[in-house]
């Protein structure tokens, strides 16, 4: 089976911890290996972004293509909108020039939009995951708005999908709450992780590498720099604790992310925390386990996360975590027992969890066993078999008797919509 992953508004071989470079990033890349592995030939589209080949070969079964669309250097998300018929005209030309696909697979909203259109266009069955939801930030209140042109077509695009992959079950229910999607088109598979690459590391030997201290507590945020993300919280958590030599490692964050650190440097001062927090921008993913292991605490404050891939890759490294009771975060993190989960957005619960376990060696050490022992469900190769059985499903539904392929769109048609509603 040949398989179209399209990943529009990022490239899977970025580096981690930019503005637009996070787990999805690691979704796409490591779910295209396994397919890979598995006897699929994946190609990954994305926006050409640079003087970066058109294709390169990442692995056996596995190419990266890159399209033009837009001018060849970052842009906005937002911006990124305005140049989607041409990326699906590229990609249509691709699909049309070789063997062809099976399925297309797209991922967040702007990708779904291009792969709604080349799969009707295409006459081929349309599996998307959204990776987040644009009501869904809205309603988390955290100051900043989703575009309506986004929540829209992202209603649009889980209307017409052959099947959609939800993370936890609680996307699955917001999903049909907010968007009327079909419950029998969802399928909820987590999100998979590299086992032997996220494991526990002794902690000296981490702190040593890192260049971190030994005698004092290590608290870890780790991902790309937005208000979504909490990071004010954590600021005034670590300002409320009983003791004052925690220190705070905040990993993550690019050139474009610099105005909304610049924010958190100067809320750190205001709080008179200045030097316990450390800013190490973005690092390699392949670095992270070292993070993870010379830290005593992992803390996740987000507002919304679908799923919380940073969270299981603290467990996987023996790490407990403090996490809000949000999204996915709910089925990964087990509450008092690999972890604590804060359903309040405010620094004092946050605080308070933090110091029972930074003053319990013990209780550290027994969730973090049992973090990693709760982290084998997301191995990669049980994950993998679980999409691979999605596509089987889709593929049914198209091929079922009595089902019809919607009708074919012409691009000419699409462009103007688009056009029209930029």
């Amino acid at each position: 089976m040949r398989i179209a992953m399209v990943s529009a508004h990022t490239s899977p071989l970025a580096p981690l911890g930019g503005r637009e470079t996070g787990g999805m990033n690691v979704y796409v890349l490591e779910l295209s290996r396994e397919l890979a592995r598995l006897g699929y030939e994946v190609d990954i589209f994305t926006r050409l972004d640079g003087d970066l080949p058109p294709v390169e070969p990442v692995a056996p079964g596995l190419r990266l293509v890159r399209l033009p669309a837009g001018p060849p250097a970052p842009l906005e998300k937002e911006e990124i909108a305005r140049h989607l018929p041409e990326f699906v005209r590229g990609l249509r030309a691709f699909a049309c020039s070789g063997p062809g696909y099976d399925l297309i697979h797209s991922h967040y909203w702007q990708s779904g939009w291009a792969g709604t259109i080349l799969a009707r266009q295409l006459r081929l069955p349309h599996v998307v995951m959204f990776h987040t939801l644009g009501e869904v930030k809205n309603r988390a209140r955290f100051g900043e708005a989703e575009p309506t042109l986004r929540i829209r077509h992202e209603r649009t695009i889980a209307r017409r999908a052959t099947a959609i992959v939800t993370a936890s079950d609680h996307e699955r229910q917001l999903l049909e709450r907010y968007y009327g999607a079909d419950p029998a088109r969802m399928h909820t598979v987590p999100c998979g992780i590299d086992l032997d690459l996220f494991r526990p590391l002794p902690r000296a030997e981490a702190r040593a590498s890192l260049g971190l201290p030994l005698d004092r507590p290590v608290l870890l945020w780790v991902g790309r720099l937005e208000k979504l993300k909490g990071l004010e919280i954590l600021l005034d958590a670590v300002a409320g604790l009983e003791r004052d030599d925690a220190l705070l490692l905040i990993v993550g964050g690019d050139d474009r992310a610099a105005p909304l650190r610049a924010e958190l440097e100067a809320q750190a001062r205001a709080l008179g925390i200045a030097g316990r927090v450390r800013f190490t921008g973005a690092v390699d993913h392949a670095a992270l386990p070292r993070y993870y292991s010379a830290a005593d605490v992992c803390v996740v404050p987000s507002f919304y996360e679908s799923f919380g891939l940073v969270a299981v890759e603290a467990m996987a490294c023996g790490t407990p975590v403090v996490a809000s009771r949000v999204g996915g975060l709910v089925s990964t993190v087990i509450d008092g027992v690999t972890g604590y989960l804060i359903p309040w957005r405010c620094p004092e619960p946050f605080a308070e969890k933090l110091d029972v376990l930074l003053a319990n060696p013990e209780l550290r050490a027994n969730f973090g066993r049992a973090a990693r022992a709760s982290v084998e469900r997301f191995r990669w190769s049980t994950v993998g078999l679980r999409i691979a059985d999605v596509y089987d499903a889709a593929r049914a539904r198209c091929a079922a008797p009595g089902s019809s392929a919607p009708p074919a769109i012409a691009p000419e048609a699409w462009e103007a919509a688009v056009i029209a509603s930029s």
